[in-house]
Parts: C-alpha cells; sequence; structure tokens
C-alpha cells in the first residue's frame, strides 16, 4: 500500500513509530498487495529495527524492567511495513497523490515500547479525512520540491549505509541482537552488593592516590650514611604507609575523614545522574585528574590545589595547563592518562553488560501510573537532595570549628593546620583541605543589609570625610608608604617575670618617643600573623567575622572577586606599578602568591618566586633571612623609582624573629644579662635567643630608617610587629596576663623629605591601637586626607581605639572573642559601650559584610577613593 506524505506532515497525525503505521494500513487496505523488499532495504529495516530496541531498552527513566523486558518487536511484519513506506516514499509525487483514496484513514497507535501501559488504557486512534482538494494535498503539493530536493541530497549517505548493512558482519550482529535467545537480552543486572565492592575499593584507591602525590622521594647527600629502616619510612611509599598504617599505629583515623568525603561525592554523583557506572567513569577520572594536577602544583608552587584554583577553569585558561606541567612530571602525566584510558574502557564494558540502568528505579514518563513508579520517583529526588546536602554540610562542617562535623573529624585525628596548606594537606589529605576551605560562613547576613542602606551609609561618611578633608593638607599618595610586618617583634621585658640588665631594642625604644606610636592589640600569641596582615592591609577586622572564619588568607580572599586593600590607593594613581611586595620565605605561607595577586600587588618577591630575592643572607647559624637583607631588597625597590615622581606602597613581611629558637646566635650577650627568676631552663633558653635576634632587629631597622633618611623621597614607614612569640610559658599561666601577651610595638616615621617629617600624633589616641587602623594612623600623621572608608576608621578608633578577636590559646589560630580596649588599655564590653560606640561599630560591620561576602555595592559608591 501507498503511504500518504500528506498526512505524515501534520503534526497530529504523525506516528510515533513508522513500523507500527506501516503495519497498521496494510491491515486495514487487503485490496493492496504488499511489495517485496530488496536486499538493501532489508538490511535497512533491520538497522532501524535494532536502534529501535536499544534505545527503548536504555531510556530507563520512561519504562520499568518489566517493560524491558517486554520489547521485542514483530520483525517479519515491521519489516514489511517499513519496506511499504521506503516504496511509496520513492514513488512521483503525483502518482502518490492519483492512487490514495479521497476517504482513506490513517490510523496511528502507540509505540512498542508502551504496549503494555496500551493494554491498561485504550488506544488513542485518531482519523483524519483528507481529500485531494484539502488542506494535507496542498501542503504537500507545496513542499514536494524540498522532499525532493532532499532526497537527492541524501542519496549517498542512504546508499552508504545499504552498503554498510549488506556488509556479513554487519548481519551477524543483527541476528545477535534480533534473536530473542540471545546472550545480549539474558544479561544479567549486576547486584547492589557488586555496586558496593566497587564503591568501596575505588574510593579507597583515590584516597591513596592522592596522598601519594603529596610526597617525593627523598635525596640524600653522596657521602650520607642512612640506613635501609630510614630510607624505606621515608620513601613516597614508606610516608603512604604511615598515612593508612595511623589508624592502627597511633589511633589516628585521618585517612578515614578522606575516604568519607570522596565517598559523599562519589554518592552525590550517583545519585544526581542515577547510573552507577556512569558516576563511577566521571568520579575516577576527575579524582584522578585531581590528584594528578595537585602533585605537580605542589612540585610547582608547594601548595595543593584549593578551591581558588577552580577559578583558572572557569576563567577560561584549561588550553594552557599542560604548558605549567614540568618535564620532570610528564612521565607521571603520560602515566595517568592510560590508567584513565584503561579504566574508562573497564567501566564502559561493565557499562554495557550490566543490564540495569537506573540504580534507583522511577519513570519521568508515567509518574504516577502505579505505587512502584510513584515510590521509586520519590525516592530518585530525596537521594538526589539529600546526597548533595550532606556532601555540603559535610564540607562546610569541616571548616566550622565546633560543628557536629568538625568534632567527629577531631576525633578521628584531624587537626587543621591553617598557616600551611601544604601541611594541612600531607597530614589530612588533599580532599579533607579542599572540602574544608570550599565553603566558610564569613558573617552572619546583617538585618538591613541593602543596596538603599549602603548607598545612605555611602553618603554619610562622605560628609565626613569631607568634614576631616578640611583640615587636611596632603595625599597619601604624596609618600611612598612602607608597610613592614616584623615577624614577632615585641619588647620581652614588658612580660611579666622577664627581665634584662642591658635594653635590647634601645633605638626602636627612641624612635617610638620621638614619632607617632604606641601598643597594637594582636588577635594572636604565638602565631596567626595572616590575620595581623590581612587587617593592616584592609582595614577590616577579625572581631567581626564568624568564628568558623579562622584565616582570611586560606578561606576568603582566594575566593574572593574583588577585595579591597589599601595598596590599591597608589595602583589607582599610578597603575600597577604603584604597590609591590616582598617576604623572604616561601610565596605560598598563607596564600601569599595568590592574596597579592588579587589585591593588586604588581609583584611579590619571594625566595622562590620567579625573580626571586637578591638579598637573602642569614645571620650566624639562623635558619632564616636577616632583616638586614630584608631591608635592602627594599632599597633596591626605592631605587628603581629613584628619579621617578611618582611614589608606591611597598609590603615587607621579615622572617627573622620566627619560630623556633636555637642556638643561632654568637656571642649572645643576653645569655648573662637575662635576670629573670622562675623560668624553666627551656623556656629562658628560648627567650635568651629571641632576645638576641629583636636586638639584631633594632640594630638593623635604625640603619634602614637612616638610609631612608638621606633619600630625597617623601617616605612613611608604618612598622609593626605582629603576636608576641609563645615562649613566655610561665606568663601565659596567669590568666591576669592575657591582655599583656597580645600587645605588640608599632611607629609610623616620615623621613627628612616627607612634609609628615618629625610629626606625633597625640600619644593619647595612638597609645593602643589595632592593625586595622594603621592607614587612618597614617593619614592623621601625615596629615592627608581621607576617602569616607578611611573617615568611618577614623570615628570608629576615636570610640573604640583597639578591637580584635583575641585567641586565648597558644599557637594564634583558632577561635577566639571579640575584645575592645579603651585609650587606657583596658577591656570594655559591648554593653557598656556608648550609643555612639555602637552605632559606628553597626556600621562597620555593614562595610565589611559587603566588602567581603556582600553585594560589594560601596564599589560603585566612590566609598574608597579619596574626593
Amino acid at each position: 500500500m501507498m503511504f500518504d506524505d500528506s498526512q505524515a506532515l501534520s503534526p497530529e497525525n504523525e506516528p510515533e513509530d513508522v513500523a507500527a503505521t506501516a503495519e497498521s494500513e496494510s491491515s486495514e487496505s487487503n485490496d493492496t498487495p504488499t511489495s517485496v523488499p530488496s536486499p538493501s532495504e532489508e538490511n535497512e529495516l533491520d538497522a532501524q529495527v535494532l536502534a529501535g530496541s536499544e534505545n527503548d531498552s536504555e531510556d530507563g527513566e520512561d519504562i520499568d524492567a518489566t517493560q524491558e523486558d517486554a520489547e521485542e518487536p514483530d520483525g517479519i511484519t515491521e519489516q514489511n511495513a517499513v519496506n511499504e513506506e521506503q516504496q511509496a516514499e520513492e514513488q512521483d509525487d503525483t502518482e502518490v497523490e492519483s492512487e490514495i483514496p479521497a476517504s482513506q484513514d490513517l490510523t496511528t497507535e502507540p509505540e512498542a515500547a508502551e504496549s503494555q501501559d496500551s493494554a491498561d488504557e485504550p488506544v488513542d486512534e485518531s482519523t483524519d479525512e483528507q481529500t485531494p482538494s484539502g488542506f494535507a494535498s496542498r501542503v504537500r503539493a507545496a513542499t514536494a520540491p524540498v522532499r525532493t530536493a532532499w532526497r537527492n541530497l541524501t542519496a549517498p549517505v542512504r546508499s552508504a549505509w545499504h552498503s554498510f548493512t549488506n556488509l556479513k558482519a554487519v548481519w551477524f550482529v543483527i541476528d545477535f541482537f534480533r534473536n530473542p535467545d540471545s546472550l545480549w537480552k539474558k544479561r544479567m543486572r549486576f547486584s547492589y552488593a557488586f555496586y558496593a565492592i566497587v564503591f568501596f575499593v575505588l574510593t579507597s584507591a583515590e584516597v591513596i592516590f592522592l596522598q601519594w602525590g603529596m610526597y617525593s622521594e627523598p635525596t640524600y647527600d653522596k657521602d650520607a650514611v642512612v640506613d635501609d629502616t630510614t630510607r624505606a619510612l621515608q620513601s613516597v611509599a614508606g610516608q603512604v604507609t604511615r598515612f593508612i598504617s595511623q589508624m592502627w599505629v597511633e589511633q589516628k583515623n585521618v585517612c578515614l575523614v578522606s575516604f568519607v568525603g570522596l565517598a559523599l561525592i562519589y554518592l552525590a554523583m550517583i545519585f544526581v545522574t542515577n547510573r552507577f557506572w556512569i558516576a563511577t567513569l566521571v568520579f575516577g577520572v576527575a579524582i584522578t585528574a585531581f590528584g594528578v594536577a595537585n602533585s605537580i602544583k605542589i612540585k610547582l608552587r608547594n601548595e595543593p590545589i584549593i578551591p581558588a584554583d577552580l577559578t583558572f577553569i572557569s576563567g577560561g585558561d584549561t588550553g594552557s595547563i599542560m604548558s605549567f606541567v614540568p618535564d620532570s612530571s610528564r612521565p607521571f602525566v603520560d602515566g595517568a592518562i592510560k590508567f584513565v584510558i584503561w579504566f574508562a574502557v573497564i567501566v564502559l564494558i561493565l557499562f554495557v553488560l550490566d543490564r540495569r540502568r537506573r540504580f534507583i528505579h522511577c519513570s519521568w514518563r508515567h509518574p504516577i501510573a502505579n505505587v512502584k513508579n510513584i515510590v521509586g520517583n520519590v525516592f530518585r529526588i530525596l537521594a538526589a537532595v539529600l546526597s548533595v546536602a550532606f556532601l555540603t554540610s559535610y564540607a562546610v562542617g569541616l571548616g566550622t570549628p565546633g560543628s557536629q562535623t568538625y568534632k567527629w573529624a577531631e576525633d578521628k585525628g584531624y587537626v587543621p593546620q591553617l598557616w600551611n596548606a601544604l601541611s594541612d594537606a600531607q597530614a589530612n589529605g588533599p580532599a579533607t583541605t579542599f572540602l574544608s576551605l570550599s565553603k566558610v560562613k564569613a558573617m552572619d547576613k546583617p538585618s538591613n543589609y541593602s543596596r538603599s542602606t549602603m548607598e545612605a551609609l555611602a553618603k554619610k561618611y562622605a560628609k565626613e570625610a569631607a568634614t576631616i578633608n578640611q583640615t587636611r593638607q596632603n595625599e597619601l599618595t604624596d609618600n611612598t608608604v612602607i608597610m613592614i610586618l616584623s615577624e614577632t617583634f615585641s619588647d620581652p621585658t614588658r612580660v611579666p617575670g622577664v627581665t634584662f640588665n642591658i635594653d635590647p631594642i634601645p633605638n626602636i625604644r627612641n624612635i617610638k618617643n620621638s614619632t607617632t606610636s604606641g601598643l597594637m592589640l594582636s588577635p594572636g600569641y604565638g602565631g596567626g600573623t595572616a590575620n595581623i596582615e590581612y587587617q593592616a592591609l584592609t582595614g577590616l577586622n577579625l572581631a567581626n567575622f564568624n568564628d568558623s572564619l579562622i584565616v582570611p588568607y586560606q578561606q576568603l580572599v582566594p575566593n574572593q572577586s574583588d577585595p579591597y586593600s589599601f595598596n590599591q590607593i597608589w595602583t589607582q594613581k599610578y597603575g600597577t606599578k604603584g604597590s609591590t611586595a616582598v617576604h623572604p620565605f616561601q610565596q605560598s605561607m598563607y596564600l601569599r602568591n595568590i592574596n597579592y595577586k588579587k589585591f593588586g600587588f604588581s609583584y611579590l618577591y619571594t625566595l622562590d618566586s620567579k625573580i626571586p630575592l637578591k638579598h637573602t643572607d642569614r645571620i650566624d647559624r639562623s635558619p632564616y633571612v636577616s632583616d638586614s637583607e630584608a631591608y635592602q631588597n627594599v632599597v633596591d625597590l626605592l631605587n628603581k623609582q629613584k628619579n621617578s615622581k611618582s611614589s608606591q606602597f611597598l609590603q615587607l613581611v621579615t622572617m627573622q624573629n620566627h619560630m623556633p629558637y636555637g642556638d643561632y646566635y654568637d656571642n649572645n650577650q643576653f645569655v648573662d644579662a637575662n635576670t629573670s627568676e622562675n623560668l624553666s631552663d627551656t623556656e629562658r633558653y628560648c627567650i635568651n635567643t629571641y632576645t638576641k635576634g629583636i636586638n639584631w632587629t633594632d640594630q638593623e631597622t635604625a640603619d634602614f630608617l637612616n638610609q631612608l633618611d638621606q633619600m630625597d623621597k617623601p617616605i612613611t614607614v608604618i612598622f609593626y610587629g605582629d603576636h608576641l612569640p609563645g615562649i613566655y610559658a610561665t606568663a601565659d599561666e596567669d590568666k591576669n596576663n592575657k591582655t599583656v601577651l597580645h600587645e605588640t610595638d608599632y611607629f609610623i616615621w616620615s623621613n627628612s623629605a616627607s612634609a609628615s617629617h618629625g610629626a606625633k600624633v597625640d600619644s593619647s589616641t595612638t597609645a593602643y591601637t589595632s592593625s586595622n587602623y594603621f592607614m587612618p594612623l597614617a593619614a592623621e600623621h601625615m596629615n592627608a586626607k581621607v576617602s569616607p572608608y578611611l573617615a568611618m576608621l577614623t570615628d570608629l578608633k576615636q570610640q573604640i581605639p583597639a578591637m580584635s578577636r583575641v585567641i586565648d590559646s597558644n599557637g594564634g589560630i583558632g577561635q577566639g572573642k571579640a575584645t575592645y580596649l579603651d585609650q587606657n588599655g583596658n577591656r570594655v564590653k559591648y554593653t557598656k559601650m556608648s550609643h555612639k560606640a555602637r552605632k559606628l561599630l553597626e556600621d562597620y560591620k555593614l562595610v565589611q559584610y559587603d566588602q567581603t561576602i556582600g553585594k560589594n555595592y560601596l564599589k560603585s559608591m566612590n566609598f574608597t577613593q579619596v574626593q
């Protein structure tokens, strides 16, 4: 029988299955003989039948298991029907129209894949009577040239397909799949127990692989005598073995924490895709690629991959990834690629052999057809949502001290080392480090936070800035400003119970007496350098953050798109060359290489930067670069712009007095000068070494300032110690000493070429401060105009002279308590503050929220611009 294309062009009459429609036509028109198909047409038919059968069997979301088994088409009937359709399409258009009766009905039937459902529901058979003069005929006549052109265009493709299907090998495959008794139809559904085994083995293997990439083989000198046991323990295999075996040897299940993290990622992939083998393939390839990239980054930068690195991919830089792979890592990468290929092949084979397509039964096409579909759909949705929720909760919990996840991980031996991402990843696993840094709730959203609120706030402090600037004559950018964080610098003679008969810092003491100076409230004791540095560069304060945000340099700044820092005052005027940083240590420490770039520094010079520091000598046996060498690197940067009229902002973080404190210095006069009592030998030993170190700093700083005083360029120095060393065990035992152990020395000094040379701000307002106030203090010292932001900080300092989140425990990293000091250094409770002070603090929190995790409304309101 001939097939009327005019009805096929009508959407409501288009059959869902061509073979079924042709069969219907054949049964209704007995007077028309059935054409005998040619061999090439038979091949094309069989291929179509095979494709349709496979598509139906793979559509696991639409039919259930029993329906899959019932998808066996009647091959002979469908073959004859489809051949009739093909013959009909090859007739001349006019002949086709003349042969079709005017009253012919074309009835569509449901697809074979839904035949089981049709048993319960009446078949929807629609009849559309058409006449030669009807609309369908006119459409057919109008589209005849298009259909003819299409057949001519696709003729080579059809010819090639016919040739392919005539091959005996292809016929063998077609017969195999068409045979109801074939092995393909009888393949089994893998059990959930088998899935569980694969899940456990793959997750465990990825934990070991990731940890393997954290280490490198040690090197020994030729004449070094190292026994075989030591070599074995220090090898990569030995270190990985120790990481795993510590669950039995040391009762530390840190590897279990990593396993749970990866397992939750794996489960989320399974339940979201609802395909076990697809999720397995994606998980295995992704985590292996992560491990390879993590290992390479450690070799290049001594730091693991963190969430902020994902911006490299999202920024469209993936095309240049291979250019970062060092030659020494090429074999490792090639081996990983081969593994991934074999892994993918194995998983795909298992995917083909496994008849189960859905991990959880469900049907989106017939969601309420029966109880099984309803229950399956509900569980499918719940599993996907809950798996993602558990993963998110686990990641957030790892970065939130006090949470149930954090406590559980601590019980298993998890000890975060947020001051060094590499050490943290080696100790706790790279997956745990990555997840712990992935999502941290820095602040709670203020209830009145909105664009209108921030607009009103910006206008308020713009007026305040205008008022302050009426009495200011200079600009901050008139001077080159050097901000020096002097590692662990603090006067030891202020510590209760520590005395010397020699002044360890006579030069700096004299400088403090002659210029703007005082004591700085430090959040840390024995550590926490990056937190104090963050406050000094941004003007923000840890006291406003949630306790879950422990180290902004690790948990916040890398994920920010456009963080603000005070060096941008110079870069906005002089371009990218307006600010540079120096740190005589590794660039990855506290992720400074990432954070300084986000802050807008043109370059960070370190020991391992692409252009390393030139001056790196040590004093005697000290393991750290001396302060005199660090200062000389700054002098070199100043000399580069000696003949330039532009100024710059220079950031220096020293290392000379960093812990530990061993027998570093020759001729240490403070061994005999120490007149302290009731100190243990160890405490006295460390104090003597530390004091000798800051005595060197005292001399080196005085020499540095003398060099600056000889330069014919205005220069202002902001010098401060970040925290006390954690060596005062005796004083730390007395709770009354908690504040004094968090007070370091600072001063702001200007050279002879500066208009603010010899200036000294009233000591009643500078006696106590915190690092977030350094820039407004410097502006006051320099008689420089301020931005609305600096105006707010200036007002806030008058009401709350010093503030920080003080951490009482030794180490300086962890949870603390918001602490506020008055101008006399006494602690003030929030409830005892004036209404004005609390209102300023409320505004401060709004600004901090907006600049860190809010909408950054203030950026477009010139809040940080000096008008």
